[in-house]
């Protein structure tokens, strides 16, 4: 068992699974293979890609699904308790839990994440989600605030939680949002001085928090070349505040022999068979609700919503694969996600094919 946090590892570009916690994945489609997050093909999966050497299992935190005729991402996994339990069935991998910030007093949220913490012996993270979505919100009695109030709120609970684990004596807090009495928690976790954070954010506020709050951004492009615009900012805002936040994308995959067959699959998953009436509403409350993607994508990349929530697609064959993420890497992003319409399937083509071409081109060991 590795005592560097994984993130901080060797690798020049690091490699996460994203959205296993959740039916479909990040789809939104009707094929009869969809990912079915069943607690058994999830631990698969993620041992898989713990022995493959990936830094990373990244949940989604969802609490209501997408309507249409699959209703995707209703059925979903906790997201704290989904991290502790793959502690236990892992060895090197990094176990990150999201967390929505309205939902999740910072009291608590600081209480479980130590728990995974020591239960992976320092490989646990945390996804940091100010959110986004009304309709989960109204299911917590919850309005959705303005942005601003957004990440100011997100501000003051990630100092609750850092004052939790670096203060000697109890605390009160007097925020906007907090008034909190005799704070105290122990132990502490065994990162120090507190385990990772990410934050997905696109917007300005969004990208400010992270310059204050997150180890590591993800962000999202239409193409590769444009993601350099992405890195320059947040390394911008980050220098503002003394600190360096690496960058990282998140794509969906069909990986296939030959270009061909990767082109015919990604076709009939995310256009033939795509869940119109679930698509619709997604992108309808992202557009108007997220800010997390550019405003070409919603116009020209439909496909790109029912086959991976917006994020790039790495569509084709092994090779075409690995050159595509050699670009990523070579214009400054520290790695990406990856996402399959079904996990426990894809991941060993995957991983027999890129992996190793990855290695060839420097990347990864």
């Amino acid at each position: 068992m590795t005592n560097t946090h994984p993130m901080h590892g060797p690798n020049k570009f690091k490699l996460g699974v994203f959205s296993m916690n959740s039916d479909g994945g990040l789809t939104l489609t009707k094929v009869p293979e969809r990912w079915p997050a069943t607690w058994p093909d999830i631990v698969a999966a993620a041992q898989m890609a713990d022995k493959a050497g990936f830094e990373f299992l990244l949940p989604i935190a969802r609490w209501k699904g997408f309507g249409g005729e699959m209703n995707s991402r209703e059925w979903s996994l906790e997201t704290f308790t989904f991290a502790a339990g793959l502690a236990g069935v892992t060895q090197n991998i990094a176990v990150f839990s999201t967390v929505h910030v309205p939902m999740v007093h910072p009291v608590f949220a600081a209480k479980a994440l130590t728990t995974i913490d020591h239960i992976s012996n320092g490989r646990s993270g945390l996804n940091i989600v100010c959110g986004w979505n009304p309709e989960e919100f109204s299911m917590f009695g919850l309005g959705l605030q303005a942005v601003d109030d957004r990440y100011g709120q997100g501000l003051e609970w990630f100092d609750i939680m850092q004052k939790i684990y670096n203060s000697s004596e109890p605390f009160d807090y007097d925020g906007k949002f907090y008034q909190l009495k005799g704070v105290s928690g122990k132990p502490a976790p065994i990162q120090k001085p507190r385990p990772v954070t990410l934050n997905a954010a696109f917007s300005p506020p969004g990208r400010d928090f992270a310059a204050k709050a997150a180890d590591y951004l993800f962000t999202t492009f239409v193409e590769i070349d444009k993601g350099r615009e992405h890195i320059d900012d947040m390394k911008q805002r980050a220098a503002a505040q003394g600190r360096n936040v690496g960058v990282y994308t998140t794509c969906h995959v069909v990986c296939r022999p030959t270009q061909q067959e990767a082109e015919d699959y990604y076709e009939l998953y995310a256009s033939t068979m795509a869940d119109t009436a679930s698509v619709d509403h997604y992108m309808g409350q992202k557009e108007k609700f997220s800010g997390s993607h550019d405003p070409d994508a919603y116009r020209l990349h439909r496909k790109r919503f029912a086959g991976g929530a917006g994020t790039y697609p790495l569509i084709g064959t092994p090779e075409h694969i690995a050159s595509e993420l050699v670009k990523m890497q070579a214009i400054g992003f520290a790695g990406t996600t990856v996402s399959f319409v079904n996990f426990k399937n894809e991941l060993p083509y995957f991983i027999d094919k890129v992996l190793p071409l990855l290695r060839e081109a420097g990347l990864r060991h």
